[in-house]
């Protein structure tokens, strides 16, 4: 290594735990920070030193900018790596954190920035060359005729969405003329209250598409990869349960194809670090709807097909050092599945905090358990109920199939 001796994990749960698995295969000391809920978490034990940032509200912990700069200068923390969620998608974090002669393990800060906004970042993904779905091409205006004409030239059904949005939240789809108008104020009033930005555009609503999206890694010195697709087209409101790779009916050539794309548009933007381009894939054909500017939830399935350890290569990257494969040297093998486990109500499927009094990890070959549990845990109320996720790999399908099913009946 050569800047980063010491890792600031500006997260908390399992993936707090798994950057911090990462660096201590890199010997790297790490420095975890916890709000007054997670003094128990896992990756405080284990982390060279632990800072605690607040209480349990995440904005007085894990979105306190200030708290987070604090406790990696009290520490001499070289890096902060912000995980996912909470601020992993923040431009202005990224920004902060390089201008307080810290480095970012993730992308450019304008390249977040752009990113984050839906609007433009279809406008910089037309631009590298890169099928998006056919839409307004920019922001709606308050030209009520204006809007009603573009929704006609692009054909019902559409959906509006908010440009700043995200998880399923502030998107519309529209049937007819007569609801577009009241679900494009709807979309604007959805935008501003969960992400602080009334602008909303239309795309065309594709009526049986597939998630389906593709994991890249950039270095700064211009070498980009793509590491093959996931599947992430099961879902609930909007949010990702089971992802699987390889997708199923993309075919190699298809990979190489919008790979290829994805791999060229990334240089085109001067991006560097890790991202996920996502598509809705629709009769063989890809159609961009918006880029994640970190580490997904569902890395480990590209991992257990690759061999990559996608962590690892953010950390090297964010080093400043070259990419440690070539894209001939990626090979796809096998197939893995993901299923997130969540502490929720059988009955109602709502979140459900309380103390596990009895946690087993399943085990067996082909087999991964990502999870920041144990027994006697007591599961908080304050966060996301995700506690874990069972990843199982096999070279044919229907044996990793039939290892998830089996586990997951007897877990």
């Amino acid at each position: 290594m050569n800047k980063i001796n010491k890792v600031l994990i500006a997260n908390r749960g399992e993936i707090a735990l798994r950057i911090l698995r990462a660096c201590k295969e890199l010997s790297i000391k790490t420095v975890a920070v916890y709000s007054t809920a997670d003094k128990d978490l896992k990756h405080v034990r284990l982390a060279d030193e632990a800072v605690c940032i607040g209480p349990h509200p995440s904005a007085d912990s894990y979105l306190n900018i200030p708290a987070l700069i604090s406790a990696a200068e009290v520490t001499h923390a070289d890096a902060i790596h912000p995980g996912y969620g909470f601020l992993s998608e923040s431009a202005d974090f990224a920004q902060r954190v390089e201008e307080s002669g810290f480095i970012f393990i993730g992308p450019r800060a304008e390249n977040i920035r752009v990113m984050g906004d839906k609007v433009a970042a279809i406008e910089a993904m037309q631009s590298s060359g890169v099928p998006c779905v056919p839409g307004s091409d920019g922001g709606l205006g308050t030209d009520d005729k204006q809007n009603i004409a573009t929704a006609n030239k692009i054909g019902f059904p559409i959906i509006i969405k908010a440009s700043g949005g995200g998880g399923g939240r502030g998107m519309q789809v529209v049937e007819k003329e007569s609801d577009l108008l009241a679900a494009i104020e709807l979309a604007k009033t959805e935008g501003q209250s969960f992400f602080g930005n009334p602008e909303v555009y239309m795309e065309k609503f594709l009526t049986t598409p597939r998630h389906v999206e593709i994991q890249i890694l950039a270095d700064e010195h211009g070498n980009v990869v793509h590491l093959g697709e996931r599947d992430c087209s099961m879902q609930r409101r909007h949010q990702k349960v089971v992802e699987e790779a390889p997708a199923p009916g993309v075919t190699p050539e298809l990979r190489h194809k919008i790979g290829s794309v994805c791999t060229d548009a990334c240089k085109a933007i001067n991006y560097r670090g890790a991202g996920t381009f996502e598509f809705l894939f629709e009769n063989n054909a890809f159609y961009f709807i918006e880029m994640n500017t970190r580490v997904q939830v569902e890395h480990p399935v590209t991992e257990m097909i690759t061999g990559v350890d996608i962590v690892r290569e953010q950390i090297l990257i964010a080093d400043g050092q070259k990419l440690s494969l070539t894209q001939e040297a990626v090979k796809i093998k096998g197939f893995s599945i993901e299923c997130r486990i969540n502490a929720e109500d059988p009955n109602n499927f709502m979140p459900s905090p309380g103390k596990i009094t009895q946690f087993h990890a399943a085990g067996g070959l082909g087999v991964r358990v990502d999870s920041h549990v144990y027994n006697g845990y007591s599961v908080p109320p304050h966060y996301d109920s995700m506690i874990g996720k069972l990843i199982t790999f096999a070279i044919l399908d229907w044996v990793r199939l039939s290892k998830c099913k089996m586990l997951w009946t007897k877990w």
